[in-house]
């Protein structure tokens, strides 16, 4: 199925809103609970499934939105449809988090883009939107990040949110290390793994964690500045930034006892 070729324009600086303009009967799909404002002519409807594949059964389209309960999202997508007889009308969506929106042509991507399993938030209707596992089973077991991941493919448009600022960055058969959070999406040639973040020493007072992501290959890479658990621990009471050793081992252990 084709993608619908719709319109957009994308408001705000740091919390960000999409604002997509649809021609009579073209229809754009996204997250349940991301719309923000609809005109008049625009009529939703919530269903099971990305609709790229119309003609597919029930048990094709409870075996798609199963796989999205996998990676933790809605079971259900919701489908805006311009219904009026001409003209132009508006749907806008809001990311849950501050942060960038990101679009993507994913006709200039034949192969897909892989995102993290909660950086989709719409697309153009034909875009199929699948479950992707990551082979590396350290990505899951070890880091709790890039295990169970969303593939996009399509040859319309779509888009993603990041938290905090986006940075573009190409590799060309490089290794780039990232902190495990601040991966938002790639392109299939890059492959995907964790590694430790160095030594003893560093892993435990350093303050970055004891795991980061490996990219290495040929392609993009989208990453964010502030995934939505570091603004979680960052707004925490307890002042998960209050030092540099925060984020190490040391500082966890320490901060538990002092809390006692």
């Amino acid at each position: 199925m084709n993608s619908h070729d719709v319109d957009y324009r994308i408001l705000g600086n740091d919390i960000q809103v999409l604002e997509v303009e649809l021609d009579p009967n073209e229809t754009v799909i996204a997250e349940a609970g991301a719309m923000v404002y609809m005109e008049e002519s625009i009529a939703f409807e919530t269903k099971m499934g990305d609709g790229s594949e119309p003609d597919q059964g029930l048990m094709g389209k409870l075996f798609s939105a199963g796989t999205r309960l996998i990676t933790g999202e809605s079971l259900f997508m919701t489908h805006f449809t311009h219904r009026g007889g001409y003209g132009k009308s508006r749907v806008a969506f809001s990311a849950p988090y501050p942060g960038t929106i990101i679009p993507v042509n994913l006709g200039d991507m034949p192969n897909g883009l892989i995102v993290q399993k909660d950086g989709f938030l719409a697309a153009a209707r034909g875009t199929k939107i699948s479950i992707h596992f990551n082979q590396r089973l350290g990505a899951g077991f070890f880091a709790g990040e890039g295990f169970i991941l969303q593939k996009l493919t399509g040859d319309g448009k779509a888009f993603i949110h990041a938290g905090g600022t986006i940075i573009e960055k190409r590799l060309n058969n490089e290794l780039l290390r990232v902190d495990t959070g601040c991966v938002v999406a790639f392109e299939p040639g890059i492959d995907f793994s964790i590694a430790r973040a160095g030594g003893l020493k560093s892993m435990i007072f350093g303050g970055e964690g004891l795991l980061l992501a490996t990219l290495r290959g040929t392609g993009r890479v989208w990453l964010q500045s502030m995934p939505v658990k570091k603004l979680i621990q960052a707004l925490a009471p307890s002042g998960g930034n209050a030092s540099k050793e925060s984020g190490s081992v040391l500082g966890k252990l320490v901060g538990g006892i002092l809390d006692e």
